[in-house]
């Protein structure tokens, strides 16, 4: 917490804290896998400038540079000895005044670090999990920045969650205002038709997910070809396969949609091989030739 190791147990704000009052935060989840090589975070730089990004949009400058929270990342997994676990850096408003601008209150900084497993269940990776189309939409434009990764966004996220389970799915799919897919509570969606990969794209209130992007470079990478466009409800409906990425849920198919079966209602094989994929790229079993992997014994500076 700005700067200071804090045991987990203590590791306290104030109830004043402008953030808890009014969402004034601004977060990353990035993961650190358990590599043949070492523990290794993947694409840590990438999280980093994004949450640098939103801290911009919102008007918040934590006065630190990036490689020095960066730093602090790997100075907190190696404090609690994980060799694998999910990252949580958040930059936020704290205590000094409870009107609703927030410009008067300090901007502090924690990073937190906990062993996470599957998202959905450990099951979802291959069998796939059932999805809704939600009620709740996505925010408009304008309206809230949807390429910031803000505590404030997670409202709606909540909603879309709450819902799904309420209605017993695992997660539920947002549109956006004009009623095109948008993404699910907090993964990005992707869709397979005649062997093309959809997504939709970042207009559609999505945001720009790390992992969205590591999924089209290795789609690429295998000569897939790959489309970003506005996509209809009913495109889930008649897709070949479907599946959530993000850095929680990493890959997970999708294998119904509003209980209308989604392929063959399993793992499709182009899921199949870009979860194998990632899979193999996030713990070091291929050669990192995009330079995702950050080791955790290697400082940033020397990076």
């Amino acid at each position: 917490m700005n700067g200071k190791l804090v045991n987990w147990a203590d590791a306290t704000i104030h109830a004043a804290s402008h953030v808890i009052h009014y969402g004034t935060g601004v977060f990353e989840g990035a993961r650190c896998y358990k590599t043949p090589q070492g523990s290794a975070c993947f694409r840590l730089d990438a999280h980093m400038r994004r949450l640098y990004d939103s801290a911009r949009i919102y008007r918040m400058d934590y006065g630190k540079s990036q490689d020095a929270l960066t730093q602090g990342v790997i100075d907190t997994i190696k404090a609690n000895g994980f060799e694998a676990c999910y990252i949580r850096p958040l930059i936020y408003r704290g205590y000094n005044t409870l009107g609703v601008n927030p410009l008067p209150c300090p901007i502090d900084a924690m990073i937190l670090v906990w062993e996470w497993d599957a998202y959905l269940g450990p099951e979802a990776v291959e069998k796939g999990v059932d999805v809704k189309i939600s009620s709740w939409t996505r925010s408009a434009p304008n309206t809230f920045p949807a390429m910031a990764k803000s505590v404030a966004n997670y409202a709606n996220s909540g909603l879309i969650k709450m819902e799904a389970v309420a209605d017993g799915y695992s997660e539920g799919i947002a549109l956006d205002v004009s009623g095109q897919l948008s993404e699910g509570s907090g993964q990005n969606i992707f869709l397979v038709r005649d062997q093309i990969l959809y997504t939709p794209p970042i207009a559609a209130s999505v945001l720009p997910g790390i992992t969205r992007d590591t999924i089209i470079t290795l789609a690429h990478d295998m000569g897939l070809t790959v489309k970003e466009q506005a996509l209809p409800r009913e495109f889930c409906y008649i897709a070949d396969e479907m599946f959530f990425a993000g850095t929680a849920v990493e890959v997970t198919p999708i294998r119904s949609v509003d209980k209308i079966k989604i392929g063959e209602g399993k793992r499709g094989p182009i899921t199949a091989r870009i979860q194998q994929a990632f899979f193999d790229c996030v713990n070091g079993k291929t050669p990192d030739k995009h330079g995702w992997l950050t080791y955790v014994n290697t400082p940033v500076a020397a990076r």
